[in-house]
């Protein structure tokens, strides 16, 4: 009999070729993952290079712009008007006041920066200090201890001119504030801040001119008041100084245009690099944050040790002579002080599963003139013990000239 339809046969794939297919698209997937992974991660691992070669460089901007012009508004003037080592007088209408005696710094300078609460009170003006090892917490690898150095770094409105003018023997006072004389006001106006100082003199006295204040011509006359006024310092007073016949009055800026910046910079927790401004102009007493990433900042002192503009030599800032609280007390070594030179270890934030680092690049190592053997810091072995060898660094130094210092007169 035949059939009214014809048997079609059906095709289709062997449980055999099936298991093949699904081995050979296992290969494929594995293979695709496993590139996706180890370009992620080394896409993350750029990025996270990356992210610390722009970190360092606007730290090291950063810190370029405030020191190179440290010491604006009062450099040219510190000779006669005895401002270069003057202890830093001011009161701010609550504590903590300058000088700050009883009290520290925010972290991260409140531990070891000038000895603490004990020592803090002794802070003196000066373009830059360098306080080695003096900012809170230990060095990678340590743990306990101080850290990273901090730099002190003062300066007014190069505008100001640094004139210093004559402050006459008489000081009268109106109950709110006390008016000075002086030979002349010339562009002088509210608001501006000034600094009181003398030759021989411990003391020097930040004084702000009444917000009202306007000059006129021939006027001689200058009131006193507002945040920082103070009419008596811890060895002196606003009167006595004016009796002697030998202070002066400094223009340094204005306090509404804050262009008086009078700051701390050091390396706290988290590895974030602070600035810390002594002046309070926002109010707030505590440390802001610049920059992350930072480990390590490490300092040196370039000198012109004969006067005639030249950096001669470096000088480690723990060098006997050299300690913060030795040389802010001595204006001929102040005056010295014509550059710094600055080291930055970075830290990248991609924690890796292998070792990728086993030290620390060593630190100061090129320098022109060439250094002391002694400054030139080895490269530091990282310890196996901890992850400080599962992360990338990098180091990034770089010379800041203090042009107000260079600018002074060569012997």
């Amino acid at each position: 009999m035949s059939h009214p339809f014809s048997e079609r046969r059906t095709s289709g794939f062997t449980l055999i070729e099936l298991m093949v297919s699904i081995v050979i698209a296992l290969i494929v997937t594995l293979a695709v993952t496993s590139t996706v992974i180890t370009n992620e991660s080394t896409k993350r691992t750029t990025t996270s290079t990356n992210d610390m070669n722009q970190t360092g460089s606007y730290a090291s901007y950063f810190l370029d712009r405030a020191v190179r012009s440290a010491g604006s508004g009062f450099t040219q003037a510190s000779s006669l008007a005895g401002i270069f080592g003057c202890r830093l007088t001011a009161k701010m209408g609550s504590t903590p006041d300058l000088p700050r005696t009883n009290l520290a710094f925010p972290a991260p300078f409140a531990t070891y920066f000038l000895g603490g609460a004990t020592g803090s009170g002794n802070l003196r003006v000066a373009p830059v200090l360098i306080g080695k090892g003096q900012a809170d917490g230990p060095l990678i690898g340590a743990t306990s201890g101080a850290g990273s150095d901090v730099l002190v770094v003062m300066g007014g409105n190069a505008a100001a001119g640094d004139v210093p003018r004559p402050l006459l023997s008489n000081v009268s006072s109106t109950g709110t504030s006390n008016i000075v004389r002086v030979n002349n006001a010339v562009g002088i106006t509210g608001g501006d801040l000034t600094l009181v100082s003398q030759t021989g003199e411990t003391d020097c006295l930040l004084e702000p001119v009444t917000s009202t204040f306007v000059d006129t011509v021939g006027n001689t006359t200058i009131p006193l008041s507002g945040t920082y006024f103070t009419s008596t310092g811890s060895s002196t007073s606003l009167a006595a100084m004016a009796s002697s016949g030998s202070a002066y009055l400094t223009p340094l800026g204005n306090t509404t245009a804050r262009n008086v910046q009078f700051q701390l910079f050091g390396v706290g927790a988290n590895r974030t690099l602070f600035a810390y401004d002594l002046l309070r102009a926002d109010g707030n007493d505590a440390a802001q944050a610049i920059a992350d990433g930072v480990a390590q900042m490490h300092a040196l002192y370039g000198l012109d040790t004969n006067a005639d503009g030249i950096l001669d030599k470096w000088v480690d800032p723990g060098a006997t002579g050299y300690d913060i609280a030795t040389l802010m007390a001595n204006p001929a070594t102040i005056r010295q002080i014509v550059a710094i030179r600055v080291a930055l270890v970075m830290r990248g934030n991609k924690y890796e599963k292998e070792v990728v680092s086993t030290t620390i690049p060593a630190l100061f190592d090129n320098l022109t003139p060439a250094p002391d053997a002694s400054l030139k810091r080895a490269a530091v072995t990282l310890s196996t013990s901890g992850d400080d060898q599962h992360y990338r660094y990098r180091l990034v130094e770089f010379t800041i000239p203090l042009r107000n210092v260079l600018l002074l007169p060569t012997s």
